[in-house]
């Protein structure tokens, strides 16, 4: 079992994504702990609901970024997780941080990257004219949404799309892929080469259906469509 500790700061859609994957037994993985630094986020409730350990650190609490990350990583570290999971956490990580855990922090972004890096990446999409969309689970490193690229998957941009709309259907696929990434690593199926990311024995894409229509690279496995 991979041990991770999952950040978030709102709904924790994909820690819920996470969360049924392991609980369906095709991820091997185990939360240690669930932090929050927001204590409104909703998902502190969906790990409340899984008996999972939950943590609120506010960052609003703490007179520097520095005090606050020493927090953080002195909560992970003692939870005995080895793997950071970002799932909608809202702050920026410093190189001490991501100094910690290097190369063991992943990230989620709903873009394709390198394109529309930030904040509301679907929105930036929509409002270019983008033909097609997606998203993009990364290595961390000490840039914005920088990191190698483990996992992408593209949907349709279509015309009349706005943030929102294009954002639910880009979402859809975060909650797959994600689980997905975890699971490859878990497996030590995954191989940094500067940039690029090998993974082993995967097929090289994965076709949604009609009705949902998606491309992945590296290839998504069945258990996690």
């Amino acid at each position: 079992m991979l041990p991770i500790a999952v950040l978030i700061s709102g709904s924790g859609s994909n820690l819920q994504s996470i969360i049924d994957k392991i609980e369906s037994g095709a991820l091997q993985a185990e939360i240690k702990v669930v932090i929050s630094n927001n204590p409104k986020a909703y998902g502190l409730e969906r790990a409340k609901k899984h008996g999972l350990k939950r943590t609120v650190i506010e960052h609003t609490k703490f007179s520097s970024r520095e005090d606050f990350e020493k927090r953080l990583v002195s909560e992970i570290e003692d939870a005995g997780a080895k793997v950071v999971i970002l799932a909608g956490f809202m702050r920026i990580l410093s190189p001490y941080f991501v100094r910690s855990f290097a190369q063991r922090i992943l990230n989620i972004h709903p873009a394709i990257l390198p394109s529309f890096p930030g904040l509301h990446g679907q929105k930036q999409a929509a409002q270019y004219g983008v033909k097609v969309s997606g998203c993009t689970v990364h290595f961390v490193d000490e840039k914005m949404d920088h990191g190698p690229i483990i996992i992408q998957a593209v949907v349709p941009a279509l015309p009349e799309d706005d943030g929102n709309t294009l954002g639910e259907r880009i979402l859809k696929w975060e909650h797959r892929i994600y689980p997905q990434a975890i699971s490859w690593l878990a497996e030590k199926r995954i191989e940094i080469c500067g940039r690029k990311v090998k993974v082993k024995n995967a097929q090289p894409c994965f076709l949604g259906p009609f009705n949902e229509p998606g491309l992945v690279s590296p290839g998504l496995e069945d258990k996690f469509f």
